[in-house]
């Protein structure tokens, strides 16, 4: 089920002069993307770029974060997009782990890890002649994407994502939710995600259809862009949706243009769902996925029955199953580990072969998550083996922020947990410990975390105890701390 044609090289003739990509200072034909992307790929390959390279870009959304990502693959290399909120420490990481032969960024000021570094106005508009770029030959198994995830162990990994697994994504979300050349999505998402680039810009641009680019989420401007662009659908997160349903009564909107929107990178409660579709008109379909699966394993159909409270039916070309600890397949009905296969699921870890064969040693994607499949295929989410917080739709793993405070000299023991947030879902709160005679400083903790993490990361709350709870293996006893925190 690989799919290549989102490359613009591959597109035919006739998607010329057809829409392609917008946002609010450009308006690109498929061939103007097209001839951008040339000329970017040029301005690359005088920066060393060709097969193997990779190029790390770091901006908002906006068009030419794609036209960089798409002028890497245009030369062999693969792109690793960065959050444009990390700080120095976060995103130096990232560019030095994957090795990057040069940074696009917003300018002299933004972080490059040391290497060599564009500013985004710098990117060439055109040609410098016919010298400089070789002809396209992208392969399936080529490294398209290295995006980082958060891991137990603190340190995030680069999920491997070949034009196999990002081709076979946009494939089978098209032939699901059955996108044509007449779809238009309006992009709302971070553009360093996964979902954003495959759900939002491949899956319509593979077909002839269309995307116009979003910047940042605000309410009324976002329901303003659709009644101006009058996209098909969208994909966004249940944070958003609680922020749509939550406007004045006077906020109104002409949404008939959207046939379908996405829900999906956080768990939905069924009532939010249901007041988006009576406010709105608007049917939402919930799926579910991660990363390492480029995306999305599974999803409601747009026309078929949606069942609230599921996140849907195994998406084309996919398999997923429920495993018990001993490694077999439970009956329907019954809960165990949600495991996944298909031309879908990532390369691996890059340089984690232990990771990497923790997650695909026995030929299954191991999740982490707990669920439960019913007769009828559609699969239900009940709990979570990994200790990640979801904080509005982004994952949050607590070793990282645990290792920062950690750092602290006063700081014998940290624990990060999630605590329930009425807009966000979970927000990440620490419970920490001093040596003997140390005093800790709460706001001296506050301020390395948020000198070292995004701002998102940062805990909303740090109680200090005498000691941490732990469990019978000597591990903080995270359920005990949730419940603590929450009396």
């Amino acid at each position: 089920m690989t799919n290549l044609d989102y490359l613009p090289w591959r597109r035919p003739a006739a998607y010329d002069d057809r829409p392609a990509v917008r946002d609010d200072k450009h308006d690109l034909t498929y061939a103007g993307f097209s001839t951008w992307t040339d000329a970017v790929a040029e301005q690359l390959a005088g920066y060393g770029v060709g097969p193997g390279s990779v190029v790390a870009v770091m901006l908002p959304n906006r068009v030419e974060l794609l036209v960089v990502l798409v002028a890497a693959w245009r030369l062999g290399a693969a792109a690793t997009p960065i959050n444009p909120m990390f700080t120095a420490n976060e995103a130096d990481y990232q560019i030095n782990d994957a090795d990057a032969a040069v940074v696009v960024n917003n300018g002299p000021e933004s972080p490059n890890g040391g290497r060599p570094s564009i500013a985004v106005d710098d990117l060439r508009r055109t040609r410098w002649g016919d010298r400089g770029l070789p002809e396209p030959a992208t392969e399936p198994g080529e490294l398209a994407l290295l995006i980082y995830t958060s891991g137990s162990t603190g340190r995030p990994k680069g999920v491997m994502l070949s034009h196999r697994n990002i081709g076979a994504m946009a494939a089978m979300m098209s032939e699901h939710l059955k996108i044509t050349a007449e779809d238009h999505c309006l992009l709302i998402l971070p553009l360093f995600h996964v979902n954003a680039i495959c759900i939002s810009f491949l899956t319509p641009i593979s077909v002839g259809g269309q995307l116009t680019v979003l910047q940042r989420f605000q309410p009324v401007e976002f329901l303003a862009a659709i009644e101006k662009f009058r996209p098909t659908y969208f994909s966004a997160v249940p944070t958003i949706y609680s922020h749509l349903v939550s406007q004045p009564d006077d906020v109104v909107a002409d949404t008939s243009s959207i046939r379908f929107a996405i829900c999906g990178a956080a768990p939905a409660s069924k009532e939010l769902l249901a007041a988006t579709e009576k406010r709105y008109g608007i049917g939402l379909v919930e799926g579910y996925g991660l990363t390492e699966v480029t995306c999305a394993s599974t999803a409601n159909p747009v026309d078929g029955e949606r069942k609230l409270g599921t996140v849907g039916v195994a998406l084309p070309g996919q398999r997923v199953g429920i495993m018990a600890p001993d490694g077999a397949l439970v009956p329907t009905g019954e809960r165990g580990e949600v495991v996944i296969q298909g031309a879908n699921v990532m390369q691996g870890y890059l340089n984690r072969p232990d990771a990497t064969a923790d997650a695909l040693g026995d030929g299954w994607l191991h999740t982490g998550d707990v669920g439960i499949l019913d007769a009828d295929g559609y699969l239900r989410i009940v709990d979570r083996i990994k200790d990640m917080i979801i904080r509005g739709g982004e994952n949050i793993y607590p070793k990282e922020i645990e290792t920062v405070l950690h750092g602290h000299p006063a700081v014998l023991e940290a624990a990060v947990v999630g605590a329930p947030h009425p807009v966000y879902g979970e927000v990440p709160v620490a419970v920490v410990a001093a040596y003997p005679d140390q005093v800790i400083d709460v706001d001296e903790l506050i301020a390395l975390c948020r000198a070292n993490l995004t701002k998102i990361k940062v805990p909303v709350a740090i109680h200090v105890v005498a000691a941490i709870p732990k469990n019978p293996v000597g591990k903080p006893d995270k359920p005990a701390i949730r419940t603590s925190i929450q009396s």
